[in-house]
């Protein structure tokens, strides 16, 4: 079902990465090679100097290597020398404030110029992953895993799940080409749940399928029409328990279904969430709502 071990996050496809640099340099910059009207004036090109990546506030941080991306791409802008990033901690690590999570070392214009883009991607990632480990950690002990979803900032996708995966989330699908998932409007548009999954199953008859049903009844309808992956949409764990024994009450005629909690969670409910015997709690927030992890550039003295 899902696209990431938790063990594991992987890491950021280079070529999403030097695309996603570049348009984000571009906005900062304008047009290639584009220009710094502060930093080029006050900042002599031979002046080299050593900088500190530094934590403002404890969490998990997470898409460190856009930093040498981003230096890498100025440095090129500019005809200066790429600066050296010698990052002092994996994505995925718990820091504290204060804690240097890398050491740059290069020219000073090409250090103040790739700063505020290299922070944003960096600390959205970070944020992210430190939301997301509160989610993992609640649930480390229950056998419920949290999931991603869809709602993404437009273009960062890639960085936000992978921020997720280095939380200790799961990812669950990346977009709407590799799983299809019915909803709610896809079974009124379709005339019926029972004719959603037949339909998907006639037109894209290999590719994993998951459905969301909104009652008791619904999700029963799902699994006898071939469903083995359910949204079990905004129920409370009463009934969630419910569908889970009747659920896996089927198992030994139709073979595991796995189940997942959505809709309007928070962490206070999380561990009742669980206790419900689903395997999955997607979690929007996680990628829609966190807030940045506030972390720094800083310019060592004595340049």
């Amino acid at each position: 079902m899902t696209s990431a071990d938790l063990s594991e996050p992987g890491r950021l496809d280079p070529e999403w990465l030097r695309r996603t640099v570049r348009t984000a340099l571009d906005e900062d910059l304008g047009a290639e090679p584009g220009r710094d009207l502060t930093t080029q004036s006050t900042v002599p090109e031979g002046l080299r100097g050593v900088a500190h990546l530094v934590a403002r506030e404890p969490g998990v941080v997470a898409g460190l290597p856009v930093v040498a991306e981003v230096t890498a791409q100025v440095a090129q802008r500019l005809g200066l020398d790429a600066p050296t990033v010698d990052q002092w901690v994996p994505d995925g690590t718990r820091v504290s404030r204060g804690d240097v999570l890398a050491v740059l070392n290069g020219p000073v214009q090409v250090l103040l110029v790739a700063e505020r883009t290299a922070l944003n991607l960096a600390s959205r990632a970070s944020g992210v992953a430190t939301h997301t480990r509160r989610w993992a950690d609640v649930l480390a002990r229950t056998g419920a895993q949290v999931l991603d979803t869809r709602k993404t900032t437009p273009g960062l996708r890639e960085l936000e799940k992978y921020a997720v995966r280095c939380g200790g989330g799961t990812n669950k699908r990346m977009g709407l080409y590799d799983v299809a998932m019915i909803k709610d409007n896809h079974v009124v548009a379709a005339g019926g749940i029972t004719a959603a999954i037949d339909a998907v199953r006639a037109r894209f008859g290999d590719v994993p399928l998951q459905v969301e049903a909104d009652t008791p009844a619904q999700a029963l309808e799902a699994v006898a029409a071939g469903a083995r992956f359910l949204l079990l949409d905004n129920m409370p764990p009463e009934v969630l328990t419910e569908v889970v024994a009747a659920v896996r009450a089927g198992e030994s005629g139709t073979g595991r279904v796995e189940l997942e909690a959505t809709g309007n969670l928070t962490l206070e409910r999380a561990a009742a969430v669980a206790a419900s015997g689903v395997d999955y709690l997607s979690v929007g927030a996680l990628t829609h709502s966190s807030p940045i992890l506030d972390l720094a550039l800083d310019l060592v003295e004595g340049l």
